[in-house]
């Protein structure tokens, strides 16, 4: 997406710039003639036409150097697996906390985005979600006058997701696994839309502090059976719907965590992750956000499930 008129914002400094949305949020700034100032532990000096600051959120000192001259912050690092509500806080809380810290020290930047997540809007159903909620509440108490932006995304799916890539394969081969009840209202946004209302936040010439989500915009969102409806659509056969008893899937969850403890890996699946994945209303609406920024999603699950663009 390239701009044709002068941006409010001429440096961003960026964190969690490798990750699956990150990958593809940087290289729209470039692509947009911004200067991109990025967190990594492991890179340093200027690549593909961004400037690399080695560090972590653990690091004042780097975090610092990565918020100096930047006229706006775009908070994406952030933990999406762990085995315990202490593990999630110490990323998404303590993390958000020390960057929201680093900018009122150095004092240059006008806007701060942080990327939550839907789930935010229920802590109580997961691990995940109370430390999205925290993040959110922890960063705009230490705003000050500094604006800041949350964006709370539904599922994002889009190239480089492993997540969500298998399940939409299996779909696509006539397989549906549905978690939950039937009723159940899902949402679902693309990260290329995602990355897309993100560069429009940059180039607003003003942003209020406020909390927008964000989905596709399908009207009424999505329900398993329309999901399946999709697939029949696409691939011109018939789809399998099997749906994973909670029961079972609390049992899987179990036994991943205890599983994890043995690896020592952070587990996607855990128990405090079952009602989240069986909450019945995931459904979400643009409406805030489009008014705000005169954004609009242009890849519903449809096409992108068409034209394999997962």
């Amino acid at each position: 997406m390239l701009l044709d008129k002068p941006l409010a914002v001429q440096v961003v400094a960026l964190t969690g710039a490798t990750g699956f949305i990150g990958t593809t949020l940087r290289k729209r700034l470039v692509e947009s003639g911004l200067t991109v100032r990025a967190l990594s532990r492991r890179e340093e000096g200027v690549h593909e036409g961004i400037e690399w600051i080695k560090g972590s959120l653990e690091n004042a000192g780097s975090l610092e150097r990565l918020v100096e001259e930047a006229d706006a912050v775009i908070h994406l690092a952030g933990a999406v697996r762990g085995s315990s509500l202490d593990q999630f806080n110490r990323i998404n809380v303590d993390g958000s906390v020390r960057l929201m810290e680093a900018v009122r020290r150095v004092g240059a930047s006008h806007r701060f985005l942080l990327m939550s997540s839907l789930a935010a809007r229920h802590p109580e159903l997961s691990w995940y979600a109370a430390s999205k909620r925290e993040a959110e509440q922890a960063v705009q108490k230490r705003a000050g006058d500094l604006s800041v932006t949350v964006f709370r995304p539904t599922a994002v799916y889009g190239p480089g997701d492993k997540e969500m890539r298998p399940l939409f394969e299996w779909l696509l081969r006539g397989w549906l696994l549905t978690l939950g009840e039937q009723t159940a209202r899902l949402s679902f946004i693309h990260v290329e839309d995602l990355v897309r209302a993100v560069v429009a936040w940059v180039s607003a010439p003003q942003v209020h502090s406020a909390t927008y989500e964000l989905c596709d915009g399908c009207p009424g969102n999505y329900d398993w059976q329309g999901i399946a409806e999709i697939a029949k659509k696409i691939r011109h056969g018939s789809v399998r719907q099997v749906t994973v008893p909670a029961a079972l899937l609390q049992g899987i969850a179990q036994v991943n965590l205890s599983f994890s403890c043995l690896t020592r890996r952070a587990p996607m699946l855990t128990p405090a992750k079952v009602g989240e994945l069986r909450h019945p209303n995931w459904s979400c609406s643009n409406t805030a956000v489009e008014q705000a920024l005169g954004w609009h999603p242009n890849i519903l699950l449809e096409r992108a499930l068409e034209e394999r663009y997962f």
